[in-house]
């Protein structure tokens, strides 16, 4: 059975409160979309580990979402479509059993879109940048050292 979550907004703006579902991809979709992913990024001459293809959609969340950065548009924009095919809204929160599928306007914050993408990777690898960025937050604060992120995000994933 594939993993699900609900995930209501909580941060101030126009999309406060909305509530979404969010279904993880058959492995196979899986499977392609984190391929044609590191292919993307192979292509933009990204520093990508040798065996992080094993890794599949892990592999991706290890290698980071800012090395996305160097992806062409191009490459990125359907990676980016498919990871909203995942999540669909609940229209009224009373009633979590009926959900739709998104329209663009749905969500009006860019920070939602953001946070249903980081919500449909972590469903997806077992890896939160929310939970990441915590982490290396507190890091920094008790040391005063900046972390080591390759290595972090390493011992994240396996």
């Amino acid at each position: 059975m594939r993993k699900e979550r609900t995930i209501t907004i909580d941060t101030p703006g126009r999309d406060v409160n909305k509530t979404f579902y969010i279904k993880e991809m058959s492995a196979l979709k899986a499977e392609r979309w984190a391929t044609r992913a590191l292919l993307a990024l192979l292509k933009s001459n990204v520093d990508i580990p040798e065996d992080i293809a094993q890794a599949g959609m892990a592999g991706v969340a290890a290698v980071g979402l800012r090395a996305f950065g160097g992806i062409d548009f191009s490459h990125a924009e359907p990676l980016l479509a498919e990871m909203l095919a995942c999540v669909q809204i609940i229209p009224d929160a009373s009633r979590p059993m009926v959900k739709r599928a998104l329209v663009e306007d749905d969500i009006e914050e860019v920070t939602t879109l953001l946070r249903l993408r980081e919500e449909v990777l972590s469903l997806h690898t077992g890896f939160s940048l929310r939970d990441y960025r915590l982490k290396l937050t507190a890091t920094q604060s008790t040391d005063g050292n900046t972390p080591n992120t390759e290595t972090s995000q390493k011992q994240w994933v396996q």
